[in-house]
């Protein structure tokens, strides 16, 4: 089973949590944290920095992982490590890729429909905060 290196981005304002639906895909509508694929000699952070740029218009500061995430797909293995970021002062986001987008408390991290992975991030989250 091949496998796949992606870097998430865990964007937090307010107390809030930043979550985007897919808009695309095997796995559209499911709901996970923005990130992408690492390139090949490229840092998961650097990484995280240029899918954000991508997916979102938008430039994160990249703080302390959170978690890496081991995740078999059906197809595929997932290599998931996940960060913690804050938007650059200024930044607006602008929905990309996805179809949607919601800031979430703690509280409503279980209201949406996180794909297999973005769960167990979802759960590290929580026994984090």
């Amino acid at each position: 089973m091949k496998t796949v290196k992606v870097a998430a981005a865990i964007i937090t304002k307010d107390n809030k949590i930043f979550a985007t639906q897919r808009g695309y895909g095997e796995y559209k509508d499911g709901w996970e944290f923005p990130g992408g694929k690492v390139e090949e000699g490229e840092s998961t952070q650097a990484a995280l920095v240029r899918e954000i740029k991508e997916e979102l218009a938008a430039d994160i500061i990249v703080g302390d992982l959170l978690t890496t995430v081991e995740y078999d797909y059906p197809t595929f293995h997932l290599s998931m490590d996940c960060f913690w970021a804050t938007l650059v002062e200024g930044s607006k986001m602008k929905l990309l890729e996805h179809e949607a987008a919601k800031w979430l408390s703690l509280s409503e991290l279980d209201e949406v429909e996180w794909l297999g992975a973005d769960i167990e991030v979802a759960k590290a989250i929580k026994t984090h905060k």
